[in-house]
């Protein structure tokens, strides 16, 4: 029997998580562990490719840290979400319209174990770079990486300050980076993505690095992101929210505009 690529390693490790979370998601009426499970996923994925990937020591050790730093904080963070809230209300849409038929629910699962070995493969290009020692492009994703999961650390903090506040019940948080954009994590989560394209420079095919940035910009802007979030956002904050809109920008950084009356 041939050895299975790597990246496919991936898909059938997170098609059997993703299959437990769901039958966890039956149990508990919670779809919020996906969230979890994708993201520790991938870091697990990071680890992989950092230990078996054929490049040289520098790159494989670098992936493999900033990925599963990102990771494994994102996860926790979404853990204690899920821990101490309600389902999101996402989600509690979703069971809605699909009237808990939880063949949708499965097929969403899988779509994320999909996405776990789709976006992984960034780390897996950055593992195969055969150029070793500490470069330039090696000092370019650790700044990009430091700034990026700083920024996110930042804006889930100030959220979840807001948040914790009964007064703020039915408001929109504009502290801090949510003065400047909708979804300041989002946009961090999604600038973080570069770090992986620099860590690839020098690699075979280090152009499919770009999965991340593009794959996870177009799924945060328009797909899985912010659409859903807006969605809930204006269903729950009414006309609070689309004040919010009409003044903030919806994803990069940029000055909050003054709203027609």
């Amino acid at each position: 029997m041939p050895d299975l690529h790597p990246v496919l390693v991936v898909l059938l490790v997170a098609i059997v998580v993703m299959s437990a979370v769901w039958w966890l998601q039956v149990r508990t009426r919670n779809a919020g562990y996906v969230d979890i499970a994708w993201a520790a996923l991938m870091g697990l994925a990071a680890i992989w490719y950092g230990f078996i990937g054929d490049g040289a020591r520098v790159p494989r050790i670098t992936v493999a840290v900033l990925g599963t730093v990102w990771g494994f904080r994102l996860a926790l963070h979404l853990l204690h979400r899920v821990r101490s809230e309600p389902e999101d209300g996402r989600y509690r849409h979703l069971r809605e319209v699909w009237k808990g038929d939880q063949r949708r629910f499965f097929g969403f699962f899988m779509f994320q174990a999909a996405l776990t070995a789709v976006l992984s493969v960034p780390f897996f290009v950055a593992s195969r770079n055969p150029v070793d020692g500490i470069t330039p492009w090696t000092l370019a994703a650790i700044a990009i990486f430091i700034v990026a999961i700083g920024g996110e650390t930042i804006a889930d903090s100030q959220l979840a300050r807001f948040r914790a506040d009964p007064s703020n019940r039915g408001t929109t948080c504009r502290a801090g980076l949510w003065r400047y954009s909708r979804h300041p994590n989002y946009f961090f989560e999604w600038l973080h993505w570069f770090a992986y394209v620099a860590l690839s420079v020098g690699a075979p095919a280090w152009w499919l690095s770009l999965l991340g940035p593009v794959l996870m910009g177009a799924s945060l802007c328009w797909i899985t992101g912010i659409p859903f979030v807006e969605q809930q956002a204006l269903r729950s904050r009414g006309d609070d929210y689309r004040r919010y809109q009409r003044e903030t920008s919806a994803f990069f950084p940029w000055f909050p505009r003054r709203a027609n009356a």
